[in-house]
């Protein structure tokens, strides 16, 4: 199937990596459904990816079930069928002491990064099980968090290893369905959310330092090499990262 005759949905598509890697969908050829909470922005998106561009915007809270099950039942009207799911909405607590850490901070990280996470491949799962020719591919976003952790980042870093296993469980329970699960985990890639480490952040050691980054496109590329893949081939796994980031040697 070529890339014209594609459909993708990608969560979190109103900023960042979201929003690249819908662009780079949409000048592809994919029909994307462009799925997040700010409506708005999602509007920007398509609107950035210029005339001929085929996506539809869906405002869209993964952390709740009846949300997620609109998106899915939106897209299926839309196109008829699901190729790609891009799992990356994510947020992350504020950087306080643990012990300090509330259970709303908690729940509402759970809420997205995990729950949101397994609603969305389980509404893939039903979709793409059920379409001729059957199958698909989710990749995940994991995170260098769901290797090794930063200070102060019990909930972000709980759930980012959590995907990891969500992932592994994923791509067994697919393999009956074609259905391909991957995992991309990336470290320091300069969207607006990364950009207070070019100003310093918290080391294991105590210590404030200006991190390495590189650009979005890195990622970008990678998760276009990840989509594009035969179905009969996949990568379970894959770290892109600023090549000087501390994450080798962290801590």
């Amino acid at each position: 199937m070529n890339s014209s005759n594609k459909t993708a949905i990608i969560t979190g598509a109103g900023s960042g990596i979201g929003r690249d890697f819908a662009l780079a969908l949409l000048k592809k050829g994919y029909k994307v459904a462009l799925a997040g909470r700010r409506l708005e922005a999602l509007q920007e998106t398509l609107k950035l990816a210029g005339e001929g561009a085929e996506g539809i915007c869906v405002s869209t809270d993964v952390s709740q079930p009846n949300s997620v099950k609109h998106l899915f039942a939106e897209t299926h009207i839309a196109y008829g069928r699901l190729d790609l799911l891009f799992n990356n909405a994510g947020v992350s607590a504020p950087g306080v002491l643990f012990e300090e850490l509330s259970f709303e901070q908690w729940k509402s990280v759970v809420d997205i990064n995990l729950t949101g996470m397994f609603l969305c491949s389980q509404e893939a799962f039903k979709l793409m099980k059920s379409q001729n020719p059957m199958g698909g591919r989710i990749i995940n976003n994991g995170s260098i968090s769901a290797h090794v952790p930063r200070p102060n980042s019990a909930p972000y870093t709980a759930t980012k290893h959590a995907v990891t296993g969500l992932t592994r469980s994923c791509g067994l329970d697919g393999r009956k369905y074609n259905i391909a699960v991957g995992q991309i985990d990336i470290g320091n890639a300069l969207t607006p959310m990364a950009k207070k480490m070019q100003k310093g952040v918290p080391q294991a050691d105590g210590r404030i330092e200006i991190e390495p980054t590189m650009d979005v496109s890195n990622v970008t590329e990678t998760l276009l090499y990840m989509a594009e893949l035969p179905p009969e081939a996949n990568v379970p796994f894959l770290t892109v990262m600023a090549t000087k980031m501390p994450y080798i040697g962290r801590g």
